[in-house]
């Protein structure tokens, strides 16, 4: 069986470079005229399959376009591109290289996929995103609030500060009423806010950015989490083991609802972290562990369309 073709994009502000590993290149605007140039394009070459570097935002457009022309589209981490130029020897870099680097990567990597393409999980993605980079900006300038300052900046602090709630707020109730817009959406967070320990942002959260759950086993959901622990082992050496990768929005997320569950309110994962931290485990690392077997829990309830049972995941 032929291996798909596929193509490689650098996508900035501004523009879309594409380019086959070796063979043909362009360039296109990233913007509504350049997109179905851009289809035209790979359509030509005969591209199924197209390979994109995460850039903050700026591919988001651009991949939804190519999704809805039928194309594969997988948007995967820089970082992996950069490494495995370094691992190839390629130094040099400007957006047509990495293009055909990315193109490249594709074709040694072409089990690579995205997150399944879903507009009404897309816009929750945003907006739990949104509310966390505002959440960010409240925290700072509640720490600027703190010390001593001249009378008008403190006025401005409070103002800004209030603001920020206001539309953290709004931003809570869009949350709410995208998930309830989406029967899926709904039936997934019904689930997962059966969780005692959960709060609604933790299942939010959970929802948007982690729609494989359910899909996968429990420890590629712990992997795509970034909470499955990696060997480092060669010959006699036994190395400690480490977290690595994984969606860091959604680990920053459930950090402090973890802490919460794994103390408090969750007898199944307060019985794990006692016993871990007995048996002389470091608190952060025991509270990971709750993450994984947390994460391992609500993968076999998604998939089982099940809500939370003490009685079965006490034992888990």
């Amino acid at each position: 069986m032929a291996q798909e073709k596929a193509a490689g994009i650098d996508i900035s502000k501004e523009s879309l470079d594409v380019a086959l590993r070796c063979g043909a290149s362009a360039r296109f605007a990233n913007n509504a005229k350049g997109w179905p140039q851009l289809v035209e394009w790979l359509r030509r070459e005969g591209v199924s399959r197209v390979v994109m570097e995460a850039t903050g935002g700026y591919e988001s457009a651009c991949r939804r376009y190519l999704q809805k022309a039928q194309l594969q589209v997988a948007v995967v981490d820089p970082k992996r591109v950069r490494h495995f130029a370094r691992s190839a020897g390629r130094l040099a870099k400007n957006d047509p290289i990495d293009a055909q680097l990315i193109a490249w990567f594709a074709e040694i990597f072409d089990n690579l996929t995205g997150k399944p393409h879903d507009e009404a999980r897309e816009k929750l993605e945003a907006l739990v995103s949104g509310r966390q980079a505002l959440l960010e900006i409240q925290e700072r300038i509640g720490n600027w609030a703190e010390h001593d300052r001249p009378k008008l900046l403190q006025k401005a602090h409070q103002a800004l500060l209030k603001v920020l709630t206001s539309h953290i707020e709004k931003v809570d109730e869009a949350i709410a009423a995208q998930i309830d817009s989406s029967p899926e959406l709904a039936a997934r967070a019904e689930i997962i806010s059966s969780v005692p320990g959960l709060s609604d942002v933790s299942t939010a959260g959970l929802v948007a950015f982690l729609p494989e759950l359910g899909q996968v086993d429990r420890q590629a959901a712990a992997a795509l989490v970034g909470v499955a622990p990696f060997d480092d082992d060669s010959g006699q050496h036994r190395g400690r083991r480490f977290i690595k990768g994984g969606r860091r929005k959604l680990r920053n997320l459930l950090y402090m609802p973890i802490v919460g569950a794994a103390t408090r309110h969750n007898p199944v994962l307060k019985a794990c972290y006692q016993r871990l931290v007995a048996k002389g485990k470091p608190p952060k690392v025991a509270l990971m562990a709750c993450l994984r077997k947390l994460i391992g829990i609500l993968n076999a309830m998604v998939a089982q369309n099940k809500p939370w049972d003490l009685s079965k995941h006490a034992t888990a």
